[in-house]
């Protein structure tokens, strides 16, 4: 049941596309090779058998070049074989595996640019094929690690971005899966049960723990040896139980493996919590209650988050995945943090994000005449904000609130146009941002500039993620040997 990125994105119906290895040069040649020594035949013998010249022979062997259809009868005739076992891409036993991983790897781009000799294969001893494998696959690792920067991750959270708002933020493959977890339990409407969110573990064959000391760097942490997921005390009494549960129960629904990089991460991350989401306001049940508050122009985001019993920010995520899809309304999103940057957006509205050179909206500053700043600096916490804000794009409304906690805001809002179905659309709240244009909130007036431009100078409160690069990692910014010593722990407990 993996949904992953590249899944979605694949057209091509290959085997290089299911990710089976295909037939090249390289291996026709160590083919036959192996069938010619196994026959006993020298290379003018099989030229000879063929009308072709050892040199020719030797060459298609190296993998130099590939050899034409009836060419390949020829050989196939001439060594007691069939096209088919020559063309089969499986090597025939681990030293050829080693050889034409060796091989690739020497032809590969990486190994290329780095102007290194090209080694033999095929006479190098067994230890020394190992060790030069065993350095490209690390090389290849490094590399990925390296190229792990703040900007290759701004670059995924684009593209990603980008996604989504193609799709309307509205993945029918993960509502289908969705609703096959909950037919599995029973669900039949309502709020989704802390007991039916055990349910769902078990049906997995998860047992849950509860435990004080939980990796500081996790949410959760599964030993998928004994099927036994950990979770933190915290979270029964500080936060929404079933949320992390869920969000760690989905990986396992989806059957994500360890991913490859940075992307991958991201996505399989985005996936989780989307799922997460589907299975605690379920597509058949919000969809509808959401549709009835727009023919009665009450749609809210408290509504959806009172209903269902989660969190203003998980009903307001949940709110993008369906207005689009259900209810026709272009929307979009921001987490802001109390500083004013941006931690998480969404938009299929056309609202003027912040950005940067790279097209990246998260770690940017939104404009300070933003809902997602303005109810910052509001007193009542406890009623829903309201505000119209004008921009070069256009008038858009907003309902936002300030999480728990104080340090970020959840926003979601619509073009003015769209306003008409919404609670809170009366509000008299307005505010005027001219973003990205520098003079609306970045830059200083010009009588304060002239005053102490080159009078001043601040000491920044600079962050460390400033200048450090994504967390290096298959699951980045876990600590894994912390994570391996808990296990090992809870493990020897129950023994």
């Amino acid at each position: 049941m993996v949904i992953t990125t590249r899944v979605r994105r694949a057209t091509e119906d290959s085997d290089e596309a299911r990710g089976q290895p295909t037939a090249d040069a390289l291996s026709i040649g160590r083919r036959i090779r192996h069938f010619r020594t196994e026959a006993g035949l020298t290379l003018g013998e099989l030229g000879e058998r063929i009308g072709r010249a050892p040199s020719q022979i030797s060459v298609l062997e190296n993998g130099k070049r590939e050899p034409a259809l009836g060419q390949l009868r020829d050989l196939a005739t001439a060594l007691g074989v069939t096209t088919d076992d020559l063309l089969d891409p499986s090597p025939v036993d681990a030293r050829q595996a080693l050889e034409l991983e060796v091989e690739r790897n020497q032809m590969s781009p990486l190994y290329t640019s780095l102007h290194l000799p090209h080694v033999k294969v095929k006479s190098l001893p067994q230890d020394a094929l190992e060790a030069i494998a065993g350095l490209q696959r690390q090389l290849t690792t490094m590399v990925r690690r390296r190229a792990a920067t703040p900007e290759e991750a701004r670059r995924v959270n684009r593209t990603l971005r980008e996604q989504m708002r193609t799709q309307g933020n509205h993945f029918p493959e993960l509502e289908k899966v969705a609703r096959d977890v909950l037919t599995r339990i029973g669900y039949d409407g309502g709020p989704l049960s802390q007991r039916q969110t055990a349910g769902i573990a078990d049906h997995l064959g998860y047992s849950l723990h509860y435990v004080s000391d939980l990796p500081s760097t996790t949410r959760a942490v599964a030993d998928t040896k004994n099927k036994r997921l950990y979770l933190s005390h915290d979270d029964v009494t500080g936060h929404d139980p079933r949320s992390h549960l869920l969000t760690a129960l989905a990986s396992h629904i989806l059957g994500h493996s360890a991913p490859a990089d940075y992307e991958e991460f991201l996505t399989q991350r985005v996936e989780a919590n989307y799922l997460a989401a589907a299975l605690m306001l379920p597509e058949s049940e919000a969809a509808p209650l959401l549709q009835r508050a727009k023919k009665n122009r009450e749609i809210s985001v408290e509504g959806l988050r009172d209903v269902f019993g989660v969190s203003y920010e998980t009903a307001a995520h949940r709110f993008t995945n369906l207005a689009t899809a259900h209810l026709g309304l272009p929307v979009h999103f921001m987490k802001v943090h109390s500083s004013g940057t941006v931690h998480k957006a969404y938009s299929n509205d056309g609202l003027p994000f912040p950005t940067d050179p790279l097209g990246a909206i998260e770690g940017q500053y939104a404009c300070k005449r933003f809902t997602s700043r303005t109810v910052h600096r509001v007193a009542d916490r406890f009623s829903p904000y309201f505000q119209y804000t004008d921009t070069p794009n256009g008038t858009y409304w907003c309902t936002a609130r300030v999480l728990p906690g104080g340090d970020f805001s959840v926003s979601v809002g619509v073009p003015f146009a769209h306003v008409g179905w919404f609670e809170g659309r009366e509000t008299t709240k307005r505010s005027a941002s001219h973003c990205p244009d520098p003079a609306c909130c970045r830059q200083a007036p010009d009588d304060l500039a002239q005053k102490w431009e080159g009078a001043s100078w601040p000491s920044a409160r600079t962050h460390a993620s400033l200048l450090a690069a994504v967390p290096p990692g298959v699951f980045p910014g876990v600590d894994t040997t912390e994570v391996y010593t808990f296990l090992e722990r809870h493990s020897s407990d129950e023994e």
